[in-house]
């Protein structure tokens, strides 16, 4: 019956389109008594749906008089025709349509452009801001509708930089892992806005990055085998590095944390995110690091903490504990960035004790880890062209850096992140600028282009290139 209804109210709207201006008003007239009449004869219908047609017979009568109106005025986009029967589906059957909430968007943002002041504006912002509370109210997805409410309200009301972080703290807190890298982005960009505006310390800029990084390189993670959306998403993150670089030199790492550690020492959390950002950033070296890191362990013997030990030992030239430690960790960890870092540490580990085959193949398993990082091929890179005094070429070893290049190469198509470009390119200049002479190669009846297997350990197929 509901339907019939529907078709009804349809039929009439159609009539009033094609009406002269003289007859509107009768038109207006004939619809509202068939609406009224028909939502009358549908009262026992609509006690069955009330879920969607409003709680009590009177809601219903209200909801499907603005329905097909709403409908009507919204296919046409006179949005602000529109803007009365929304308000009243969303005052007497809130539970009508998801759309209903998507679509107000747009039509409060047509009453919120033709405000004739500024507090009618605000009134109407008000009223969008309400709107996707009550979505969440009836159609879930909490987190997603707080970061685009926060994004809407940062476009509106640029400077209120509290409300617009707050929400966007509040979305992060419902379901990070909901929001996708463009409302992670906003919601770092937001927390730089906050503490710039002197509403709170520079260390939430610091805890901040380490949530919205941790999230973008987790939906890295999961497209892979995607090579334009790992672009897409690495581009992201190359946004929030931008935005962090002013608070991420050690020496401001240290000043923020250094306070909170003295404070509170045996502090797990605290000393998990100090260890955490500070191997992150490369801040390894520092007493802070060594003495979260070994409190940390006092506390949590874990895989996840051997680890940490593991780097700050490879930090102290401890290269043999590094290893032990970083060894026992790879056996239990099942965080995949733990175990990426844990094998990066052994690998760099390996190549500073001349154990260049292991140190290999500790870095190519990181590389298995976590096939989005350049970093284990960087690495690989220089621990060939360290290892250029073993090899046997009747060229000095200068064959090693045909297979440097070549991973380098390799860390820029796995990895197009602009730190790994800039870094990959400076390494090729430099390893390519000690290539054989070409009258060397020309000696071993080597010529430019031709295949070539590196000798010794590194036993890799490469090509020769002379300088």
């Amino acid at each position: 019956m509901l339907v019939q209804l529907a078709n009804t109210i349809k039929r009439k709207q159609t009539i009033l389109k094609y009406k002269k201006n003289d007859n509107i008003s009768t038109a207006m007239k004939e619809l509202k008594f068939v609406i009224i009449a028909a939502a009358a004869l549908s009262m026992g219908l609509a006690a069955n749906a009330q879920s969607k047609w409003g709680d009590t017979p009177d809601d219903s009568i209200a909801c499907i008089s603005n329905v097909s109106l709403y409908q009507e005025f919204y296919k046409q986009k006179s949005y602000t025709d529109c803007y009365e029967p929304w308000k009243q589906i969303l005052k007497h059957c809130p539970r009508y349509s998801k759309a209903v909430y998507q679509r107000g968007e747009t039509i409060m943002k047509s009453m919120i452009n033709i405000a004739q002041s500024a507090e009618e504006r605000d009134a109407y912002i008000d009223e969008l801001m309400a709107m996707f509370d009550q979505r969440i109210q009836y159609f879930g997805e909490e987190a997603m509708v707080l970061a685009k409410k926060a994004q809407t309200l940062s476009t509106l009301r640029p400077k209120d930089v509290k409300t617009v972080y707050e929400i966007y703290a509040q979305a992060v807190a419902a379901g990070a892992d909901q929001l996708d890298e463009n409302y992670v982005t906003l919601f770092f960009k937001a927390t730089v806005d906050y503490v710039q505006a002197g509403l709170a310390e520079p260390s939430l800029v610091i805890d901040n990055y380490d949530i919205a990084s941790e999230l973008l390189d987790n939906i890295r993670d999961t497209i892979v085998d995607d090579s334009a959306k790992v672009a897409k998403i690495s581009g992201y993150i190359n946004n929030v590095e931008a935005v962090f670089s002013p608070y991420a030199s050690c020496d401001q790492l240290i000043e923020i944390y250094q306070k909170k550690f003295d404070a509170d020492p045996k502090n797990a959390e605290l000393l998990k995110k100090i260890t955490n950002i500070m191997m992150k950033k490369g801040c390894t070296e520092n007493k802070l690091f060594f003495s979260a890191t070994e409190n940390l362990y006092e506390l949590e013997p874990s895989p996840s903490t051997a680890m940490r030990m593991g780097s700050m030992c490879y930090s102290q030239h401890k290269y043999a504990d590094a290893i032990n430690y970083t060894q026992d960790a790879v056996k239990s960890l099942t965080d995949k960035k733990d175990l990426y870092k844990a094998y990066l540490i052994m690998g760099l580990s390996y190549a500073e004790m001349g154990s260049y085959s292991a140190a290999r193949t500790a870095l190519l398993k990181a590389a298995e880890v976590d096939r989005t990082k350049g970093e284990p091929y960087i690495n690989l890179a220089t621990v060939y062209a360290k290892s250029y005094r073993t090899v046997d070429d009747g060229m000095g070893g200068r064959s090693v850096y045909w297979a440097a290049v070549d991973e380098l190469r390799h860390a820029k198509q796995v990895e197009p992140t602009d730190i790994i470009i800039s870094i990959a390119d400076k390494y090729i200049s430099a390893y390519s600028a000690s290539f054989p002479k070409k009258n060397d190669a020309f000696m071993l009846d080597l010529i430019d282009g031709h295949s070539y297997v590196v000798p010794g350990w590194i036993g890799k197929s490469t090509i020769v290139r002379t300088r």
